[in-house]
């Protein structure tokens, strides 16, 4: 029989900082409590503004990545740069990794210079990279060996999510790990779900993803229809937002839409990495995706014709093409 990925929990918890809390360790008769010293591996896009906002909430980040502009932009924003993975997580009671894919999570995690080689035993691994739900499961395993305990963490809510601190934060580890991390996940998030055991943040990551792709995909058709039709694309816009119609994906991607500006909030090439995990862990439990493996197909044919650097906003880009609209 396959082997089915973890299914998140009936009880799944749904967590909101207390108004005037976001941001701020819990207090203790009107005073700050210490905050965990954190280890961040991966300045990327989301990772570089997720990191600044716990320095803003007064944490303790020493971080590392391989591109020294980013060192740099670290430091300027009050975080210690780190020369390695080992020297950043040396000290460190949590460590939080946010990077591309599973290799480059396997490989910071991994090795004589990885994490689990060299963070003190009790350190709290948080990964909110977005990777299959049988890559967390596994690292949860081995770090588990090492002493260590790890939570899956993936986000939704792309670039601006990150800057804003509003992401959505899935969470699957033990409850008492995610009551530990809770202080941190709200100053990086608004809605902050611990969804059951080790991988069942990841498998809802995937739903999101699939239900993301899809979304883009035919917001996407609907502006090429509106726009061959002859409607005043602003005007059909604004109806569709106010209506059944409407969603955070027509909301957050309307100025792509309209002005033909796909710089990458969240690329073509994760996303297609992201329609791989959710197609395969869909395979494993045997849910079929009928719409998931169309948009699955559309994107992959986006990256194959160059847009693969652009954001999934650019979904819009095949349409235009198939429909023989100059892009």
């Amino acid at each position: 029989m396959p082997r089915r990925a973890p299914t998140p929990s009936a009880g799944c918890r749904t967590s909101t900082a207390p108004q005037g809390e976001r941001g701020r360790t819990p207090t203790t008769k009107g005073t700050l409590m210490s905050t965990p010293r954190i280890a961040w591996i991966g300045l990327g896009v989301m990772g570089s503004p997720m990191a600044e906002n716990l320095l803003k909430a007064g944490y303790h980040v020493t971080g590392h990545t391989l591109e020294k502009h980013k060192l740099d932009r670290l430091a300027a924003a009050g975080g210690v740069p780190a020369g390695s993975v080992a020297e950043a997580v040396r000290g460190a009671d949590i460590v939080v990794t946010m990077l591309p894919a599973d290799p480059h999570l396997e490989a910071v995690a991994h090795g004589d210079q990885g994490i689990l080689a060299h963070a003190s035993p009790g350190t709290l691994l948080i990964d909110m990279s977005t990777v299959a739900p049988g890559t967390s499961v596994a690292l949860a395993g081995a770090a588990a060996a090492r002493g260590l305990r790890m939570l899956d963490a993936p986000v939704s809510g792309g670039e601006a999510g990150a800057v804003e601190g509003v992401l959505s934060v899935m969470v699957g580890g033990e409850r008492a790990d995610f009551e530990r991390a809770e202080p941190l996940f709200h100053v990086l998030g608004t809605t902050v779900v611990h969804c059951g055991a080790h991988g069942s943040g990841q498998t809802v990551k995937a739903a999101n993803q699939l239900v993301v792709a899809v979304n883009i995909q035919v917001c996407a058709e609907a502006v090429v229809f509106l726009e061959k039709s002859g409607v005043d694309l602003t005007a059909a816009l604004d109806v569709l937002a106010g209506g059944l119609a409407g969603s955070a994906v027509l909301e957050r991607k309307r100025h792509n839409f309209l002005s033909h500006d796909f710089a990458p909030g969240f690329r073509i090439d994760l996303h297609h990495k992201d329609m791989g995990i959710v197609t395969d862990a869909a395979r494993a439990v045997g849910a079929a995706l009928p719409l998931g493996a169309v948009a699955a197909t559309l994107v992959a044919a986006a990256r194959a014709q160059g847009d693969g650097g652009l954001d999934h906003s650019a979904l819009l880009r095949g349409v235009e093409r198939l429909s023989g609209v100059a892009s």
